[in-house]
């Protein structure tokens, strides 16, 4: 007798030996007991779950002798014949081969015959699907309304394609991909039942390759003891499915997490002297990482990871001290870069350059690291200060800077004179005699007392500067957006008491500065002591400067649409110009 695989040696001859689809036991169970079943059942599914097998199932439960039953004997002729095969009342039909209307015609004929010695006639359709329109329509009347002792059962792995006539007249049981645990538990179980052995990670990885897929984790089993002589490893399983040990993936991992890039070279370069495909081994490092998050998120989340046990714990003991927000960053670089490891014709030197350019990155930390770090900024500093302004045109310009320099950096005033010393005298305090206030508030420097260059505005003054950034500090507390606008924004300084802010951006925001140029005069004089005017103003010199880059822009691009070549193609191809890049 020739050889029999594991999944047809093995096949479940009961509800009871499925596995994985409880679901749809129960309720074809219960349907049985209760004499409900219907006179057409649709089982559909991914491959390998059971969807014929569950068909035959029902066909053995409702014609066994002493049935129907929930329970078949397999010992009576109707269960003998089902099983094997050869059941004269049970017809099993390939819908791909057999999807013509004169087909189905074929079969309506045969149904008003009744059974040979069973209690119903049969039909079971596999891959209903593929059946053509001209026959699913041919077979909608019957399929409404078959004789009494005709039952269909179709299974399909594509339901979407059947048409809603045809589903609205079958009572539908969707079987699920089966989870890893499951198929590892039945593999071990028939491995000790043909007397071989093998370890647990070897079934953990057949049944992570099997994807849910039962019937595909059995023929993998079979392959592997097949090509073993002895016991079967973990090494030996990676080695002859061509997936990646998962002690690589642990290893590698390990030294990306350390940020080790000698350790992820070295790695890369030991798995691929193995001779492990690339590509394959890179989808699997995805994966892994896509786990380690899962699981580093909690509890409920490490359920979806869908491995053993040990496993499980495994990946927990990796990801717990790692930060998530690394954890995702890697992620995402990692499946980014997935593309164009998988096209690429040297794929190990585009792995090691994806890892390259991680280490070029800084680490991802968590929002509350950040800010626990900038409140040690801000304490370090002393007061919570903005950056020091930029001058620029002369000195009469300023602007915070987009990055503040560091809280220890000196100010320039600071270079010339300690930073206690820095104080703008009051004019109505004599000259001997310090300006003193609990908080210091600064004030505009006076024309009588300030430098020639700073009344002819050459220079900005240094308690200009210091009442600008006292300004944005109090309009943050009030109207975060509003300061959001002015930390854009330069200041003039014509006079000392006049202002002018002066507005990068859009109309937008010169209006909505605008709106509230009575609010900032009004704080800017509480702040200086004095009554300031202040003017707002938009930036017309750096919109002149865009106004000239789009009008060169569009010279080039009419230039481009002119050209003899492109009007020749446009003449030749009869197409249109869609767009126009300037490069």
């Amino acid at each position: 007798m020739s050889y029999l695989v594991l999944a047809r040696k093995y096949r479940p001859q009961t509800f009871d030996e499925v596995v994985g689809q409880a679901h749809v036991s129960r309720t074809l169970v219960n349907a049985i007991e209760a004499g409900r079943v219907a006179h057409a059942i649709l089982f559909a599914g991914p491959r390998g779950t059971g969807k014929t097998t569950v068909a035959r199932i029902v066909a053995k439960a409702m014609n066994c002798e002493q049935g129907p039953t929930a329970s078949p004997c397999n010992a009576c002729r109707s269960c003998k014949e089902i099983t094997g095969g050869h059941a004269a009342d049970v017809f099993e039909i390939d819908g791909a081969s057999n999807n013509s209307v004169d087909q189905v015609r074929e079969l309506r004929e045969n149904l008003k015959y009744m059974p040979a010695h069973s209690r119903y006639k049969i039909y079971i359709i596999d891959e209903v699907h593929m059946l053509s329109l001209a026959a699913f329509n041919a077979l909608l009347k019957t399929l409404e309304e078959p004789p009494s002792h005709v039952l269909f059962m179709f299974a399909t792995t594509e339901p979407h394609k059947i048409p809603i006539t045809i589903l609205s007249r079958c009572q539908r049981h969707d079987l699920r991909r089966i989870d890893t645990t499951a198929i590892s538990d039945q593999m071990q179980r028939l491995c000790d039942a043909e007397g071989v052995t093998i370890d647990d990670a070897s079934l953990a990885l057949i049944a992570q390759e099997a994807g849910g897929s039962m019937r595909d984790g059995l023929s993998l089993l079979d392959h592997v003891l097949t090509c073993a002589d002895g016991p079967v490893t973990s090494a030996l399983v990676a080695d002859l499915l061509g997936a990646a040990d998962q002690n690589h993936l642990f290893d590698l991992s390990a030294a990306v997490l350390a940020r080790d890039i000698q350790g992820v070279l070295e790695k890369i370069d030991t798995v691929w002297r193995l001779g492990l495909e690339m590509k394959r081994f890179y989808a699997d490092l995805v994966v892994h990482f896509h786990r380690l998050l899962l699981v580093a998120m909690g509890e409920r989340t490490g359920q979806l990871v869908d491995l053993p046990v040990q496993m499980v714990a495994r990946l927990k003991a990796q990801s717990e001290p790692v930060p998530r927000p690394f954890l995702l960053q890697v992620l995402e670089l990692l499946y980014q870069a997935e593309p164009s490891i998988k096209f690429s014709s040297q794929p190990r030197l585009a792995m090691e350059m994806v890892f390259l350019k991680l280490f070029q990155m800084p680490p991802a930390l968590p929002i509350d690291t950040l800010i626990e770090r900038l409140d040690q900024l801000r304490t370090a500093a002393g007061v919570n200060r903005s950056p020091v302004p930029q001058a620029d045109d002369g000195g009469r310009r300023t602007r915070p800077p987009e990055k503040p320099l560091p809280a220890a950096a000196p100010r320039p005033e600071e270079e010339t004179a300690p930073a206690a010393s820095v104080r703008v005298a009051d004019p109505s305090t004599p000259a001997d005699e310090p300006s003193v206030s609990d908080p210091p508030q600064p004030v505009m420097i006076d024309s009588s007392t300030a430098p020639a260059e700073a009344e002819a505005g050459q220079a900005v003054p240094a308690d200009a500067e210091a009442l600008w950034e006292k300004a944005i500090e109090r309009v943050a507390r009030e109207k975060p957006s509003l300061a959001a606008l002015l930390k854009r924004c330069y200041m003039i300084c014509p006079s000392p008491t006049q202002l002018t802010v002066e507005v990068d951006g859009n109309e937008y925001a010169v209006n909505s500065i605008q709106k509230h140029r009575t609010f900032l005069e009004e704080m800017l004089s509480r702040l200086a002591g004095k009554t300031l005017v202040l003017e707002v103003v938009a930036n017309t010199r750096d919109a002149g400067e865009k106004q000239k880059e789009k009008e060169e822009s569009d010279r080039l691009k009419q230039n481009a649409l002119g050209h003899p070549m492109v009007m020749e193609a446009l003449s030749l191809f009869e197409g249109k110009v869609v767009d126009v890049k300037l490069t």
